[in-house]
C-alpha cells in the first residue's frame, strides 16, 4: 500500500525524487523489543538495525528507531517520531571505494507515508582522522532538531596503515 501511494505521488510530482533511498542496500534487522502493549493490534516497538557504509568498507552503523503500533502503525500509516540513536564502528580494515563530500547521505529511510525521512550522513574530521556520522529526521515543512552523532577513529588494521579520511572526503 505504502509503495503504491509513493509511486503515485512520485509520478504526479508531489513526492520529491530525493525521497528514494540513498543506496540500494537494506538495513539488517537485529531485533525488536515491545515498549507499549496494545490489545488486538501491533505493539509499539524499538527496532535495532545494522547497515554498512556503502562507500567505506570496514565501517558499520547500528541505529534504533521507534516503530508505532496500533491500527495506523499496523497499516503503515503512522508518522514515526524522530527519536533515533546511532552507533558506528570500525569492523575491519577501512578502504574508501570512492570520494565523497562532507555531509553526503549514507542512508535514507522514509519515516511516514509522506515527506518525513530519516537520514544518516557522513563527514570527516581531518585533524583527528575520524569519520563522523550524524542521524536526523527531516520533514518537508517542519524538521526535527533531534539527532545523534557517532564517530569512527580510523585505526590501522593488521599490517595495513590507516588511510586518511581527508584524502577521500572533502
Amino acid at each position: 500500500m505504502r509503495g503504491i501511494l509513493a509511486a503515485l505521488f512520485l509520478s504526479l510530482g508531489i513526492l520529491p525524487a530525493i525521497h528514494a533511498p540513498a543506496s540500494a542496500q537494506s538495513p539488517d534487522l537485529i531485533f525488536k523489543k515491545s515498549t507499549v502493549f496494545r490489545f488486538l493490534t501491533p505493539d509499539d516497538k524499538l527496532a535495532t538495525y545494522a547497515i554498512d557504509d556503502p562507500i567505506i568498507e570496514g565501517v558499520a552503523c547500528h541505529y534504533t528507531v521507534p516503530e508505532k503500533g496500533g491500527v495506523s502503525g499496523g497499516l503503515g500509516l503512522a508518522e514515526e517520531v524522530s527519536d533515533i540513536s546511532l552507533a558506528c564502528r570500525q569492523v575491519g580494515p577501512i578502504r574508501f571505494k570512492e570520494k565523497a563530500d562532507q555531509g553526503d547521505v549514507m542512508f535514507r529511510q522514509s519515516r511516514s507515508l509522506l515527506f518525513k525521512r530519516m537520514q544518516i550522513v557522513r563527514g570527516c574530521d581531518p585533524k583527528r582522522n575520524v569519520l563522523v556520522y550524524l542521524v536526523y529526521s527531516d520533514k518537508l515543512i517542519d524538521g526535527s532538531p533531534k539527532n545523534s552523532t557517532s564517530t569512527v577513529p580510523i585505526m590501522p588494521w593488521g599490517q595495513a596503515d590507516a588511510p586518511r579520511c581527508s584524502e577521500f572526503i572533502k
